[in-house]
């Protein structure tokens, strides 16, 4: 049985965070660890408070993981604070981690801003760099390229000035853009771009989207496919996942984790 460790906040409503990674790397027949960066108070129509774990906490978790239980693939979503990031970012490259997926979770969505101002700094230039695949969401994309996208061809040029300090695979998730929901990977290490086509599924259970697509690219990770091929199964995962969720919640509800992968 393969191994994933996610490092990632709390959710209390169980739709995103560590709740939702853990739900999908069971669902990928994979055995979950975890180390828990933040609790949050949150539910489907919002976020309404976040408690921070501590620095050297956050790294007593990933030891005793890695000290006793290797994992295959490490994910990585909210991270909120300087020191929290830069204390991971050690970790990753201490234990020599291959397989990395970070998902650099700056807003939730319902909106609310999750990372700190001063922490993207942190992020850009010691997370990000020992991560093996990052997945931002198209307003994340912008944060992270100081441009605005708008269009595929948008997409394409925040890939590549990304690629300026990161020498990795970016998958930039289209969800947001007006036409499509068509997500590009793209690899800086050799300039190559995949497409994936999307349709905007008419739904509003999207509450932890990007911790179940980022957890099920680790999880296939893990099970040693390609970047292109992991992505690719991911989205019909998260597709599906979508398509049977349960409909709880006032405002954007919860996935259903336990479909088939």
């Amino acid at each position: 049985m393969k191994k994933v460790l996610t490092i990632a906040g709390s959710d209390s409503s169980g739709g995103a965070g560590i709740q939702a990674d853990i739900k999908t790397i069971t669902a990928h027949k994979m055995f979950a660890l975890c180390a828990i960066t933040a609790l949050t108070a949150q539910n489907t129509t919002g976020v309404f408070g976040v408690l921070n774990a501590d620095a050297d906490f956050v790294a007593a978790q990933i030891n005793a993981v890695f000290d006793d239980i290797p994992p295959d693939a490490v994910k990585v979503g909210m991270v909120s604070t300087s020191p929290i990031i830069e204390t991971i970012a050690e970790r990753l490259t201490y234990y020599k981690v291959k397989h990395a997926v970070v998902d650099p979770v700056m807003v939730a969505t319902s909106g609310a801003r999750l990372l700190e101002e001063s922490a993207v700094t942190a992020l850009r230039e010691k997370l990000i760099p020992a991560a093996s695949l990052i997945t931002p969401n198209i307003p994340e994309a912008e944060i992270l390229a100081d441009m605005s996208v708008v269009s595929k061809a948008d997409m394409t040029a925040a890939a590549k000035k990304i690629a300026d300090f990161y020498n990795g695979a970016i998958l930039i998730k289209g969800g947001h853009l007006t036409d499509d929901a068509s997500d590009l990977l793209y690899d800086s290490s050799c300039d190559e771009e995949t497409w994936f086509p999307g349709v905007k599924l008419d739904s509003t259970s999207t509450h932890g989207t990007g911790c179940t697509l980022s957890s099920a690219i680790a999880c296939n990770l893990a099970d040693g496919m390609t970047p292109k091929v992991a992505v690719a199964m991911a989205k019909q995962y998260i597709t599906e996942a979508i398509r049977q969720a349960p409909g709880f919640g006032k405002g954007n509800g919860p996935l259903n984790h336990m479909v088939t992968p």
